[in-house]
């Protein structure tokens, strides 16, 4: 390479460095790179590694190690120095060498903390090298430790510490918590897989295609990154499929999941609803105009199991009859049983018998939920779970802590122990806000008692220690069908006195009103009152929709039951919330005084219990393999439990 050519790159790179420094002036921020000794104070390090040669990408060298002549360098790296400077005759003599015989062959020296990486020695040859826009460079690497904290970014760090000893990587950054085992499963290696350098060659070769596609359409995700757009990408698509397509199919597929990503840019929201959309103004313009609007539906419901084999189906397929019911000829109605099938298999053919709307019963079908919904976006596609961050897929729950609240008053009115039984299913997205609504209700008929809280889904005999508790009052798992409830047992609160099971209350969740109710959302035109590129809509329904109910024993004595409807029809009417009232928690902290008034989220995310509850919420560990599988999905602790190679990624 000419001496003249050098010299004309240093130019280019001058005034690359000065448009920086322009633009850094215009916004008020600091044009020079940052030094990072100015940055950190011994209470910031605990100490040092060194990591010794390292292939850097350059993009993350954002800094030198101490102060110095940092103002020869804009904030990007580009010289600021004129041209007739000794300064510039070194980086011409070093541009010179890049692209000659000779090359630059000596690694840079620098410090890494947090992921970014600070030049100690070889500031110029970093100069020019990004000044042809290459994108990685060697380096002698010191990594700083950052000191142990609560602090979100150090964790995800020390996170990121664990993947790079498996693959030696650095071009992968995340900034949420979870993200990097999320990425090892993704890619179909157990926890603890450690990369070898052909597996390492071909992710990056194929990620650096992914990062070029995703270039072309960041401007409409912003704050996203390249790294956790292939996240989101590969919830839906497998890696290999990177191998068969271009850059451009690559921006297709990236189209196809644009609502994801732009929800994932905003922060994965939900918009919670907790009311059905029974406004005459959302599908006004719609139903004025006769835009769109369908005459009849095809409905598909998806079961893991037959009806006969599994209460919770059959508590679907009662709401199935009901919505066939109550819509006659405007909908045609098929059921699927996706038990050992592949699932997306059976999607796929509910699509090709015409299917409109996708009812999957199950939060295990989310997966599947998620790609049929990607590659066919007229489908209205839904899945019976709750705290889903997705906006192509609708999911539709019910507030069983109303009706909770209603038992736990039935509970405590019945007994005249100080213990009462309570067994919970699954530490799950509302399952705590339940046990607590049961707490308060029993709190307001028998101020002494308190709850033996036990789980189904952990190993141990809690029949046995209620027996040894003296329990006479229960609270057990609600059968999901339970309002065809025929023995006592089958029955949701009940009293056992030792020789007869007396029936008191059970929840049911009819699922059959929230059918019916969606179905006419959509043939009145209210689905589209929340735009695909809105935060995922979450339906969370309570008494007042008719999705949850109780139904009461007519063995309950009068004045009991005269207060539990009293209290149902408050809820109902929402003039009576189960959750204002002074509440205090296990560890003593007044979660609410009695004047505040919890938001819908807020009772959805309760991962906390009532001070009169003896027991606790069980770790992940503690949970028996069949459960596992719905805690991952829903459960309250769900981010911080490691992913499973084979398992739905969320």
């Amino acid at each position: 390479m000419s001496h003249q050519e050098a010299s004309n790159q240093y130019l280019y790179a001058l005034k690359l460095g000065q448009k920086y420094q322009k633009s850094c002036a215009m916004q008020g921020k600091y044009p020079y790179p940052h030094a990072l000794d100015e940055m950190l104070d011994d209470t910031m390090e605990l100490g040092t590694v060194n990591m010794g040669l390292v292939e850097i990408p350059i993009h993350l060298i954002v800094g030198t190690r101490i102060k110095g002549r940092q103002t020869a360098f804009a904030g990007n790296f580009m010289p600021l120095m004129h041209p007739d400077t000794e300064f510039a005759h070194k980086w011409v003599n070093l541009c010179a060498a890049h692209l000659g015989d000779e090359g630059i062959t000596d690694p840079i020296k620098c410090v890494e903390y947090m992921g970014k990486f600070y030049v100690q020695e070889g500031n110029k040859r970093v100069s020019v090298l990004k000044s042809y826009g290459a994108t990685s460079i060697p380096g002698m690497v010191t990594r700083i430790l950052p000191a142990v904290s609560n602090d979100p970014e150090v964790k995800v760090y020390y996170e990121f510490m664990q993947f790079y000893n498996l693959s030696k990587m650095y071009d992968v950054q995340f900034s949420q918590p979870g993200a990097y085992a999320k990425l090892q499963a993704a890619l179909g290696y157990e926890h603890d897989h450690v990369w070898t350098a052909d597996e390492r060659a071909t992710f990056l070769s194929r990620f650096h295609i992914f990062e070029a596609a995703f270039a072309k359409i960041a401007g409409r995700v912003n704050d996203l990154t390249p790294s956790t757009a292939l996240l989101i990408w590969l919830q839906v698509y497998d890696f290999n499929e990177l191998a068969k397509l271009n850059i451009d199919g690559i921006v297709d597929s990236l189209e196809n999941i644009m609502p994801e990503l732009k929800t994932a840019s905003l922060g994965r929201q939900i918009d919670l609803s907790i009311e059905p959309d029974e406004s005459e103004a959302s599908g006004f313009f719609s139903r004025f105009f006769g835009i769109g609007l369908p005459e009849h539906l095809n409905v598909a419901f998806m079961y893991s199991f037959p009806p006969e084999k599994s209460t919770w189906t059959l508590a679907h397929e009662l709401g199935r009859q009901y919505l066939v019911d109550e819509m006659g000829e405007k909908i045609s109605v098929s059921t699927y049983i996706t038990q050992g099938q592949d699932m997306d298999v059976v999607f796929e053919q509910a699509v090709e018998d015409g299917a409109d709307v996708i009812f999957a019963t199950t939060p295990s079908m989310i997966g599947a939920c998620r790609k049929i919904a990607v590659h066919y976006p007229d489908l209205k596609v839904l899945n019976c779970s709750i705290s889903m961050p997705y906006p192509r897929v609708r999911s539709y729950y019910s507030r069983i802590y109303e009706s909770k609240f209603i038992s736990g008053a039935i509970a405590g009115a019945m007994s005249d122990d100080e213990v009462i039984g309570y067994v919970a299913t699954y530490p799950i997205f509302g399952s705590p806000a339940a046990i607590n609504a049961f707490a308060l209700g029993l709190r307001m008929t028998n101020p002494r008692a308190r709850i033996a809280l036990r789980w189904s889904c952990v190993s141990g005999d809690y029949d046995e220690d209620f027996r040894r508790l003296g329990v006479r009052v229960m609270s057990r798992n609600d059968n999901s069908a339970s309002i065809k409830a025929n023995t006592a047992k089958e029955w949701g609160l009940y009293l056992d006195d030792g020789e007869n099971i007396m029936p008191l209350a059970t929840s049911y969740m009819d699922w059959g009103k929230i059918y019916v109710k969606v179905i006419m959302n959509i043939l009145e035109g209210k689905w589209e009152s929340h735009a695909a590129n809105e935060p995922a809509v979450n339906y969370w329904w309570g008494m007042s929709s008719g999705a949850i109910d109780i139904k009461l024993s007519n063995q309950l004595p009068d004045g009991v039951t005269q207060l539990a409807q009293i209290l149902r029809d408050g809820i109902s009417s929402k003039r009576i919330d189960p959750f204002a009232a002074r509440i205090v928690d296990q560890n003593g902290f007044v979660r609410s005084d009695g004047t505040h008034e919890f938001t819908p989220e807020e009772i959805m995310n309760m991962d906390w219990l009532l001070d009169n509850i003896d027991g606790s919420i069980p770790g992940f560990e503690e949970i028996l393999p069949r459960s596992r599988e719905m805690v991952r999905l829903l459960g309250v602790y769900r981010d911080d439990i490691p992913p499973e190679k084979e398992g739905i990624l969320l």
